[in-house]
Order: C-alpha cells, then structure tokens, then sequence
C-alpha cells in the first residue's frame, strides 16, 4: 500500500474503504498512517486504483450483475422477435426436436412440483405450445446454490425424456409406414414389369453423373452479380408459398427461383401448404428453409418479409388468412398464378383485389383472366405482369447452351460431346436403336394431359403404317398365275383401297402460312407419301410421369385398359417415373409431344426444355403452346379433342419417315429458345415485379 495516497478523509472512512483488510503494525505503511501524513505518490498511480477497485467487492458485484442483466435482456428480445434463431435453436440435424419440446415440459412441471423445495428452475429455455400452437418463451435465472431435491428432479427428467424420445420414434415409424402405404397404393397401379405395357426405365441420375462427370453440389447455378436482379434482392427477404411438393411445372419453377434469390443474396423461406410429392429432399440439398407449419408461424415469417410470391392459385386459402391476420398483408404479395382453368379461378377471386400484383405465364392466360375478371366485377390493384418461364442453367448446360455453370473446362462443344454419349447410354438402356424414333411426353397422368388421346393417335399412326407396308410389299411381289396368286392380289386390291380411304379421311387443315415457312402443307403431303424417304424407322412412345401425386388413378386405369385392348401397342409403349433429373430423357428423345386438351396449356415449360435440346414439337394449337411453336417453324400443331387424333397421327407418320425434317424444325426451335426463353430473360423480366412490390 506504499503506493496509495491518503485521500483528506478521517482515518475511520480510509479504513471502511479498505473492505476489513488491516495494515501490520510496525511496519513503514503504518507508521505513515498513524503519523496522519499523506505519503508522496510514485508515478502516475494506476496501480493503486486497480488495488482500490479489487479491494471494493460491492462495486465488482455490482458491475456483474448489471453485465448478467443487460445480457439475460439481450437474449430476451432476440428469443422473441427472431423466429429464425427461435427456430435453428430448437433443431437438430435439419429436423425440428420435437424431444426438446417435451423435455422442457417436463422440466416446467417439476420447478411448480418443487417450488416449496426452494428448487431451482434451469436456465434452459422454457417451451409450451398452445392450442392455438403459438410458441411462448419463460426465461428464468439460474442460482449458484441448487439443493438435493433439484438433483433428483433432474433425473426424473432425464427418464421423461428417455420415454418421450420413445414416444416420438415410434410415432414417427407410424408415419413412415402410413406414407409407404400411400406410395404403394399409387404405385401399385404401374408395377415395373407387365405384360400389358412393358417395362418402367429410370430414373437415370446415376447415369448422368457418371456420364457428364459431375456431382450433384455442382448442379446449382450463380447470380449474375451485374444484373438489376441481383441489385434489387440482395440481402432482401422473401417467403415462397408452395401449394405442393409434387415434380411438376408449378412447385419446380418456385423452388428454382429460391435457389436463384439465395444465390443472389437474399434470405429465402417456403412455406409449403402440402408436402405431397418428393421435391422436400431437393429443397434441402439446395439449403431452401423450410417453415414448419403453415399457421402462425408462417404468418409471423411472412410479415417480416420484403415480398411474399405465391406460386400458384391454390394458394388462394393461405392468402385469405394470411390477411385476415394481417390485413396489410396484402400490399406485400406478389401472386404468380400458374393454372388457366375456371375452377382455379373461382377458387381464388376471392382475393384476387386485395393482393398487390398478379404475375402470368403468357398473353393467352392473361387475357383469360382479365375476362373472368370482367365478367365477375373484379377490380385488381394493377395491371398484371407476364414473366414466362425458362430453361433452368443445369438443362442448358447439358444441352450445350451457355449457362452459370460452364467453366473453362467445361465448354460447350464438350457438353455436346457429353450429351451424345448420354443418348446413347440411355437409348441403350431403353433397348433402342438408330432405326427408332422415340416420342416423348413429361407431364403428370390426368384427362387434362391428353396421354389417352396420344395412344390412341399412336396406335392410328402404327396401323397405317403397317398398312404401308403390306402395300409396299405386294407391290414388289411377282404375279402368279394360280389360283392362290388371285387370291392374293385381290387381297392386296382391298388394302389398297382401305388405305386409300383412310387417306382421304387424314387429310390435314393446317392453318395459313407465309411464304416463309419452313414447310407447305401441300409439301408435307408429297413428302410423307412418296416414295423417296430414307430407310424405315420404328416408332416408339415415352410417357411420364409413373408415381407423381398429380396423377388421376381412373384415368391410368383407362390407359391401362386401352392398351391391353391394343396388345401390339404395348410393345411401342416405354414408361418413366417422376424425376427432376429430365436431362437424360430429353438426350434420348427425337420429338416431344404435348396434348394439353381444352383450352390448352397455360404456359408449357417442357416444350421449351424439349426445343432446348433441338426437338420438334407436337403440340395442340390452343394455350400457351400456340404461343411457343410456330407451325412448320418449330414444330406442328394440330386440334385438341378426338378430332386432332388423326392429324396427330399423321404428323408422327410425317417425322417418322424424314428425319431431316425433324433436325431441321429441333434446330430452329433451338435457336428461339436461345433468344427468349433462358434465365436471363425470365429474371430481367422479373425486375418489374420487384419494383412495383417492394419497398425501396
């Protein structure tokens, strides 16, 4: 203490301030002390104010309480205001602890049970759900001194959370098992093999890996950091509401724009009204969260969003909610609707006024719109917005067009090289060869579809053609002067005849075209029937997609009965389940064939992916399709209904018989592709959205 100056104080406050701590006697410290002279300080003293700050205990507990208050308050308010810190905490291996949740139950019920035991409550979060399933959060200190009672308290815990571990697995195989059974019940109406429609292929994932040398973490594209997209989502946030998890056009568009928002910068969540379907493993292996429930939870994630984008109409019910909730809600909520029917929207005119933008596919469904719209006195907020769809980085980077993911070794001509050798790979799985033409059709299995009406226009199609055949060959055989040669000629006669007819009854009504088109109709003609076609090719059907949730059980059955009725089809006829990875099946295909009946598609994101890889299509001329293929352009058109089966049928038998054709239409329809329909185009597109909905 030689260091320490006598402050002018008595000598009974100095030795109150040393907190009990006495100074020997006899030594040159007391002396001075008792002396009542100030000792001279050596240097500047910082020393001597460290010992005096030990020496004061009140004030050091007293600075840590405040520290252990402002802490416990800090903790507070980021447990109850961030739902995202709320929710990481209480999961573990990307599943949400439901065991946690029990554990701290129990935990609750013991403190009350022991409150005269002076027990103490742990500082672990304490968590109960409601009716109403609103998440509440107690925080309570934590005492230095816990007593025996709080021990064994521990331990009943420790065994309520043994058995509620028990409880949780066990209900969890339940559902594992009721979801098997509802897989094996869709399922079970295509088995793998059959004698009625042959065999099921795929998926080829594997295959492409193997092939294309590349693994799934590299199957995600970048952002193109220069666009006004990326300026304008960068470190936003945004909820997407999916209405399911099946493989089909809606739920993949929305979770491929979640990947392109997280590339970019921006905090995505999805909210997911179903999770029928088997698109929750992609989502996960492209890190999009996922909110647990489609309630409160939901509500609160999405009022601290900077945009809300509902990816279909079906969403209608969450948004009436939604806003209910909230009723300011709606001026945050961009509505991408991706159906063109009437009950859709009826479903979803209820809302339609009170959410900020609506977003269509194409100029045939927005108008569609705009007249319900009409007819029902509906007035929206503004003037919608069309933003089509587009061919993702991943199929443009197998099919050789430029994407994010091309690198230097990488390139294009490599792709193209990669994509023969995948064709080949997969035609060999499929058992085909050069001579056969495969016709392909992705979509899920329902009436809407039209996949009944392409096998009946196949099964027409193979019968002329054997017609043909039987034609040819008795034109080549020698006249035989016996009775049996007779007999054969007049059987050949009435072939003839029958062809003949059946000839005139196929005869096409294609719609007008310029001067430059690419083929005449009275060209086609002269070409499908003449002589002078390269060698004969066999025609083979692809269809998809066997196991999606969107499939309409009654009408397999009826494709089903069709077939076994036709037993010669069923050999023509290849099958392959739902999948993402459509790289491979796009490689191995020559034409693409997309039937949508009534009013036709809404968009068509398939034809677009199929032109992408230089197929040609065949489409009906009604809906979005009309507005992709260009008749003798890109592909060809024919009617819906039964009556467009026999056009069909004889512009399959066309591309049959002139492959050249067929690499002719593929090619330009490429080439339009490449000019409207990639990502860049989509997203540019998308900027509009974004300044008219989001707060700057």
């Amino acid at each position: 203490m030689e260091d320490l100056r006598l402050s002018p104080l008595k000598l009974g406050s100095f030795k109150s301030s040393l907190s009990g701590k006495s100074t020997p006697r006899g030594s040159p410290t007391s002396r001075r002390v008792h002396s009542g002279r100030t000792p001279r300080r050596d240097g500047k003293g910082s020393g001597g104010a460290v010992q005096w700050f030990r020496s004061n205990r009140l004030l050091y507990w007293l600075l840590l309480i405040t520290l252990w208050t402002y802490l416990g308050f800090y903790v507070q308010s980021r447990w109850a205001h961030d739902d995202d810190n709320k929710v990481e905490f209480l999961r573990f291996g990307g599943k949400l602890r439901e065991d946690v949740l029990h554990v701290e139950q129990n935990k609750r019920l013991d403190s009350v049970a022991n409150e005269n035991s002076h027990a103490v409550v742990d500082t672990t979060n304490i968590v109960h759900i409601g009716v109403n399933k609103r998440m509440h959060v107690t925080l309570a200190k934590k005492e230095d001194d816990t007593s025996q009672r709080s021990l064994s308290s521990r331990r009943r815990t420790r065994k309520a959370s043994r058995s509620s571990r028990t409880r949780i697995r066990s209900k969890q195989k339940v559902r594992k098992v009721m979801e098997t059974k509802d897989l094996d019940e869709q399922d079970q109406e295509l088995p793998n093999t059959n004698v009625t429609y042959g065999k099921i292929f795929g998926p080829f994932g594997s295959l492409e890996d193997r092939v294309l040398e590349w693994s799934p973490q590299k199957r995600s594209g970048t952002c193109d950091r220069k666009s006004d997209f990326k300026r304008l989502v960068w470190s936003r946030r945004f909820v997407l509401l999916f209405h399911e998890l099946s493989m089909t056009g809606a739920p993949i568009s929305m979770m491929e724009l979640a990947s392109e928002l997280l590339s970019c910068g921006a905090t995505v969540y999805a909210v997911v009204l179903s999770r029928r379907g088997g698109l929750l493993q992609e989502l996960t292996r492209r890190r999009i969260k996922v909110v647990e429930d489609k309630g409160e939870l939901s509500f609160k994630t999405a009022m601290k969003a900077d945009l809300v984008i509902a990816g279909s109409a079906v969403c209608a019910s969450w948004i009436d909610q939604y806003m209910d909730h909230h009723p300011a809600g709606g001026s945050q909520i961009a509505w991408w609707v991706m159906e063109n029917r009437r009950e859709y929207f009826d479903r979803a005119k209820p809302v339609l006024d009170r959410v900020k933008l609506l977003i269509f596919l194409s100029e045939v469904q927005s108008k569609q719109w705009l007249t319900w719209c009409e007819e029902d006195h509906i007035k929206l907020r503004s003037q919608p917005v069309i933003v089509p769809l587009s061919v993702n980085d991943e199929l443009a980077f197998v099919a050789g067009i430029y994407s994010s993911l091309n690198t230097p070794t990488l390139t294009q001509e490599m792709m193209k090289e990669k994509r023969q050798k995948l064709r080949e790979s997969v035609r060999t799985e499929f058992g085909l060869t050069d001579k056969d033409m495969l016709v392909m059709s992705l979509s899920s299995i329902n009436p809407g579809k039209g996949q009944l009406l392409l096998l009946e226009s196949v099964a027409l199609a193979l019968e002329r053609e054997q017609e043909q055949e039987q034609v040819a060959k008795s034109n080549q055989q020698p006249k035989i002067k016996n009775l049996n040669g007779i007999r054969k000629e007049k059987i050949s006669l009435s072939v003839k005849h029958r062809l003949r007819g059946s000839l005139r009854k196929m005869k096409i009504t294609t719609p007008a075209t310029d001067n430059s088109s690419v083929l005449s109709a009275t060209g086609k003609r002269k070409l499908l029937f003449s002589g002078n076609v390269t060698q004969k090719q066999d025609l083979k059907l692809l269809l998809g997609s066997v196991g999606s949730k969107s499939n309409k059980v009654a009408y397999v059955k009826e494709m089903l009965s069709f077939l076994s009725n036709n037993g010669n089809l069923s050999n023509s006829v290849l099958w392959t389940p739902a999948t993402t990875r459509v790289a491979s099946l796009y490689s191995a295909a020559d034409v693409y064939v997309t039937n949508s009946q009534g009013i036709g598609e809404t968009f068509g994101r398939v034809t677009i992916e199929a032109m992408a890889y230089g197929l040609p299509v065949l489409g009906t001329d009604a809906g979005g399709t009309k507005e992709i293929v260009e008749h003798n352009v890109t592909g060809l058109l024919h009617p819906v209904g039964r009556a467009g089966n026999k056009v069909l049928a004889q512009n399959l038998l066309f591309l049959l018989r002139n492959p050249s054709t067929r690499l002719q239409l593929g090619s330009q329809g490429r080439e339009i592709v490449e000019k409207m329909y990639m990502k860049q185009h989509m997203y540019k597109r998308f900027v509009d959205v974004l300044v008219k909905c989001m707060r700057p």
